[in-house]
């Protein structure tokens, strides 16, 4: 067959359906020399080894097209170059400063802080290692070269040639994906880590302690960034690159779950900072719920809930209310006000629901979604009456107590003054049923928890609630609790809050996925879902804030729960519970 006969090889291409396999984008940075973006092909050669599609990016340092940029790819590589620029770090230039490129240090530093935020798989090389730890707070050093005792990092050898050996930490992701914890690399640096930064641990060292790798460990993000040139080394390098596009497919399938499915998290407590004048549409990093967050997370609803702090004895409400306020009900329309006003002032990427119908609508709009629930039955003030004013209002659940007993039930963390659900409680719990509003036992006793269940004629839930079987605290569900609870066709939320997921250590994604598992073997794939307490001290490393909605989704996947469990988890169940309880024909 002749070589340049288009014709003949479009029928090849024609002949088949799909044309070609799904492979995930990986987006590479480029250098930028005289006039040109420059990109050494050794990069997308690995790239296509690997199984990925790679795609050039340009240093370009506008917003829309960096943004639009990580819409587009699945994964990242930060590819070497020329030195950081110390100006970055607030440093003046060492006499050992080799050339900069101020094309290339704001884009890279941006597109790789965006891409964090977006739990995009990143793979730094060389200076793309230096640039994601300035992009993250970390140090680089300008010149290791004027170091006591490091070995020679820039070599004259040809680039495949290994030069100087790495050992690796054990336990670290890379380590994981090759086959000894020793390897020898080839390296051509005079820049280097000296301080990883806050959301970066060191995962590799070179003889003379010089850092030769990071990634994000402790955050459990699918990050990391080698000193030396993979790409270069051929099948000796090939297993990182196969890490970064088996990453990046995990990334593409929860994008694209993400926007045909219902992520709803049942429970935050963001009002909780409204007086620190926290602001909603900025990123904000007093508050782990945002506009910003949500967006970056891909997430399509939260449940904001005005909570309540339980008076201690001899105390009144209006005494501890974080706003001037003269009872709990006032407080609770107070802060309900104020998410209105969040929604009004971004009517057009954010909006309010009450029932899953609107929720839908909302989604199929574009918009992130905002439901409203109240954290202690106090703010009902000891009336029916109240009740319904707040279901004119919107509100679809109400946790009945919080940390102490009140006028409507026992609380697990209280002293059993009713030894169950009140008199009061009973008439609550029929007019919330009345009203369509869900009855919440999320910190209730387990007394109050089994006679609300008996007393409810409609499935209960447990918006932010672990497993007592795994960590013993009050306020988990035992085994009995979930079973009936499932059996009632109740939803219990498993919460990312560290101290109800572990009582030796501070808990991870790993805790919270091991609890969602035992849940799932107790009440059956039906009954599960998120609840976070993102701002009432929720929040865990990957599963840290709104931004990390897909990194959970990444867990669910690697934890092997097919689509359907994932959209009953993400929110189905949460919303099929919504509806029985809103039919009140």
């Amino acid at each position: 067959m002749c070589k340049f006969n288009l014709k003949n090889r479009l029928k090849e291409i024609y002949s088949k359906f799909p044309e070609a396999e799904k492979a995930p984008v990986i987006g590479i940075t480029t250098n930028h020399e005289g006039m040109d973006a420059t990109l050494r092909e050794k990069y997308y050669e690995q790239v296509v080894k690997a199984g990925g599609v790679p795609m050039l990016i340009p240093p370009v340092n506008d917003v829309n097209v960096i943004i639009n940029t990580l819409n587009a790819i699945d994964g990242l590589i930060l590819s070497g170059g020329a030195d950081i620029n110390p100006l970055w770090q607030n440093e003046q230039p060492s006499p050992q400063l080799h050339h900069i490129n101020s094309y290339r240090d704001e884009a890279e530093l941006l597109i790789t802080r965006l891409a964090y935020n977006r739990c995009v798989p990143i793979f730094g090389i060389c200076r793309g290692m230096q640039t994601l730890v300035t992009a993250l707070g970390g140090h680089v050093c300008q010149d290791i070269n004027s170091l006591e005792g490091v070995l020679k990092h820039s070599q004259d050898a040809d680039r495949s040639e290994p030069t100087h050996k790495v050992e690796l930490e054990m336990g670290s992701m890379i380590e994981t994906y090759m086959e000894d914890c020793s390897l020898y690399v080839n390296s051509f640096h005079h820049q280097a880590i000296d301080n990883p930064g806050p959301h970066l641990q060191v995962s590799a060292v070179a003889p003379d302690g010089i850092i030769e790798a990071v990634e994000s460990m402790k955050e459990q993000k699918p990050v990391f960034a080698v000193q030396w040139h993979p790409e270069w080394m051929g099948d000796d390098g090939l297993p990182l690159f196969r890490w970064l596009v088996a990453e990046a497919q995990l990334h593409a399938k929860a994008k694209e779950m993400h926007r045909d499915i219902i992520t709803l998290d049942s429970h935050c407590d963001t009002p909780m900072f409204f007086p620190q004048g926290v602001d909603f549409g900025t990123r904000d990093e007093r508050i782990l719920v945002d506009l910003h967050k949500m967006h970056e997370g891909r997430q399509t609803a939260v449940t904001m809930v005005s909570y309540l702090e339980q008076p201690k004895d001899g105390k009144t409400f209006k005494e501890i209310a974080p706003f001037p306020v003269e009872g709990p009900k006032e407080y609770a329309d107070l802060i309900f006000d104020k998410i209105q006003d969040i929604v009004d002032a971004h009517s057009a990427d954010l909006a309010l629901a009450r029932t899953p119908d609107e929720l839908l609508t909302n989604k199929k709009a574009g918009k992130h979604t905002i439901m409203l629930g109240i954290e202690n039955g106090q703010a009902f003030d000891h009336s029916l009456d109240n009740i319904d004013h707040f279901a004119k209002r919107g509100i679809v659940y109400t946790t009945l107590c919080h940390n102490g007993d009140n006028d409507i039930c026992d609380s697990a963390r209280g002293t059993q003054t009713w030894g169950g659900v009140s008199p009061f409680g009973r008439e609550v719990i029929a007019r919330m049923n009345k009203l369509g509003i869900m009855v919440d036992l999320s910190h209730a006793a387990e007394s109050s928890f089994y006679d609300a269940l008996e007393l409810s004629a409609k499935p209960i839930v447990c918006s932010h609630s672990s497993c007592r079987a795994l960590c013993d605290h009050p306020r988990n569900l035992t085994d009995d609790q979930m079973r009936c609870l499932a059996q009632k066709g109740g939803v219990m939320q498993v919460t990312a809050y560290h101290g109800f997921l572990s009582e030796t250590s501070e808990a991870t994604i790993q805790d919270f996925m091991e609890h969602l598992r035992h849940a799932v073997e107790v009440m059956g794939i039906d009954h599960v879902g998120l609840g976070t307490d993102f701002d009432g001290d929720g929040g865990i490393p990957g599963l840290a804030d709104s931004s990390d909605m897909l990194n959970f989704t990444r867990e669910l996947l690697i934890n092997e729960f097919s689509e359907e469990d994932i959209k009953k988890i993400w929110g189905g169940n949460w919303l099929r519970v919504m509806r029985e309880v809103q039919d009140v024909r």
